[in-house]
């Protein structure tokens, strides 16, 4: 049997207050972000939803809940406690994502349709 001790990792919850979106990028837009020569977007209003546009291309942003959440993590600053002598590393967990952006492609000129009926839609949007 081993004579040290785990204490594992100190993990605190410290929300920073920003609210954080996941955005999830389709192949093609992944593709030419990185490309040689990366294009310039543009985010434009509709009447439902968001539109990244790229010059002939855009892509409506919907909004996607998900039944797991996504933690977002920091290293903490190392402390020592009367307790222990020895320097403390942990994580803190500055924000909590329960949503992700999904960029949808459109064609040219034509509007997306409007979700309708979806619990989690209406319920989402008081986050």
């Amino acid at each position: 049997m081993s004579s040290q001790i785990n204490t594992g990792i100190l993990l605190s919850h410290a929300l920073d207050g920003i609210g954080y979106k996941l955005l999830e990028l389709p192949p093609e837009l992944l593709a030419l972000l990185e490309s040689e020569n990366p294009p310039v977007l543009t985010l434009e209003s509709s009447s439902n939803s968001a539109i990244l546009k790229n010059g002939t291309q855009s892509w409506g942003l919907r909004q996607k809940n998900t039944s797991n959440a996504l933690m977002i993590l920091e290293s903490s600053e190392p402390t020592t406690s009367a307790s222990s002598p020895t320097l403390e590393v942990g994580l803190k967990a500055i924000a909590t994502v329960h949503d992700t952006i999904e960029p949808v492609s459109e064609a040219a000129g034509k509007p997306a349709p409007v979700a309708r009926g979806k619990w989690h839609e209406k319920f989402a949007r008081g986050r």
